[in-house]
């Protein structure tokens, strides 16, 4: 089975989103370069960061998300992000009314099924978790191998904390990967077991 992999964008004091679920300046790194990072012509980033996200993202066979993420970003019209073959939705409730039955999107109770059907639907390929209150489950679960962050040099001061909710340590490995890009420092760690 693939690795289990918590990432996202994050600030300096560990937010993934201000208190209006907005990313502000996270994402900036993934317009603010020279090199496509995909076919879409809006995703440009350094060359450094293509070295080390590009890669990454053709490892990825699922991505598991919470139901709010899913529902911000209107399913994604379907499809998953990025490329990637299946999302799996941890959510106490039923698809959307009218949703497409056989667009790849697998909706789960709880975080241990989700990556149970994940780790199914990955094979060999990486399982990534969305950070925030899903990937801070899994993780307190004890269900992640490694921790991926693209740190953004901004503060936000308060919003939707990297770790979700998690309230106990969890210690890691030192970081096997530190890369600067423009704007952005890709850091990578294993969880220690």
């Amino acid at each position: 089975m693939g690795k289990v992999v918590m990432y996202s964008s994050v600030s300096v004091d560990g937010f993934v989103a201000d208190e209006n679920d907005q990313p502000g300046p996270l994402f900036d790194w993934l317009s603010g370069g020279d090199v496509p990072l995909d076919e879409s012509g809006y995703v440009k980033v350094s060359q450094t960061s293509y070295d080390y996200t590009r890669p990454y993202w053709d490892q990825i066979g699922v991505t598991i998300a919470g139901r709010h993420v899913f529902d911000m970003t209107d399913g994604w019209d379907g499809k998953p992000p990025s490329g990637i073959d299946h999302v799996v939705v941890v959510t106490h409730r039923p698809a959307p009314e009218g949703w497409d039955p056989g667009a790849p999107f697998h909706f789960v109770d709880g975080v241990e099924a989700a990556v149970a059907k994940a780790q199914e639907l990955a094979g060999d390929r990486i399982v990534e978790v969305a950070a925030g209150d899903v990937g801070g489950q899994v993780l307190a679960a004890g269900l992640v191998d490694e921790v991926r962050m693209d740190v953004v040099p901004v503060v936000f001061g308060s919003g939707k904390r990297y770790f979700g909710s998690v309230d106990a340590q969890h210690l890691l490995e030192d970081p096997d990967v530190m890369i600067q890009g423009n704007r952005v420092l890709h850091l990578r760690y294993r969880v220690r077991r």
